[in-house]
């Protein structure tokens, strides 16, 4: 419903952001689902609660949040609460039967809290006002990657082929997902136009003092 009253010229609904973003967030879980399916390898099984209500929903609904949160960018309107769509991960997994029991008696579920949580600090990382917790931010989002990347591999030992790819994989997932958490936090065009000139204008005031 939302996306039907985006204001977008030349493309319509087809090139809407929001549309763009749950789209994009449905490929990216199902991504996602994929790289559990290698780590976990026969121990997985695809159901209709967990993989699609658990999973694919809510990359469904993170991706059109942050789809909304470039439409109110592109207005210069604030979206920095949106930074918080990925939530949608670990809302809707730990909400189904015994996935909560299970994450707090034996750390079964972790993931789903655990990687919106990097996405978002990649995000700011990219795109926050903050400079020491920008630093800060990165630096743990890229530990994770890392760590993700060597879990990937030790898993899969011996070293192989489709070893190196789960590990591009999930280290790719999550790149993706930290430059979308940062659209929210992002700079909007028009308050960059406004600003830029501004800035000229002070240099050159600068430079005619100096003469």
């Amino acid at each position: 419903m939302v996306a039907t009253t985006v204001p977008v010229v030349g493309g319509g609904i087809a090139r809407s952001p929001i549309l763009i973003g749950a789209v994009g967030g449905l490929a990216w879980a199902a991504s996602l689902r994929g790289f559990m399916v290698e780590i976990a390898g026969f121990a997985t099984s695809v159901s209709w609660l967990e993989t699609f209500v658990g999973i694919l929903l809510p990359g469904l609904v993170a991706g059109g949040l942050l789809g909304w949160a470039e439409v109110r960018r592109r207005s210069n309107r604030s979206s920095t609460a949106l930074i918080l769509a990925p939530l949608a991960f670990p809302l809707a997994t730990l909400s189904l039967p015994g996935q909560l029991w299970a994450l707090l008696t034996t750390g079964i579920g972790g993931g789903a809290l655990a990687v919106p949580l990097v996405g978002m600090a990649g995000g700011y990382a990219l795109a926050g006002r903050r400079r020491w917790a920008r630093i800060v931010c990165g630096v743990l989002a890229v530990a994770f990657f890392a760590a993700g990347a060597i879990a990937s591999v030790l898993i899969g030992i011996p070293f192989t082929a489709r070893v190196v790819w789960v590990g591009i994989l999930i280290v790719s997932l999550l790149a993706v997902l930290a430059w979308a958490c940062s659209i929210p936090l992002a700079r909007s065009p028009i308050a960059v136009a406004v600003t830029e000139p501004a800035t000229h204008a002070g240099a050159s005031r600068v430079a005619g003092s100096l003469d």
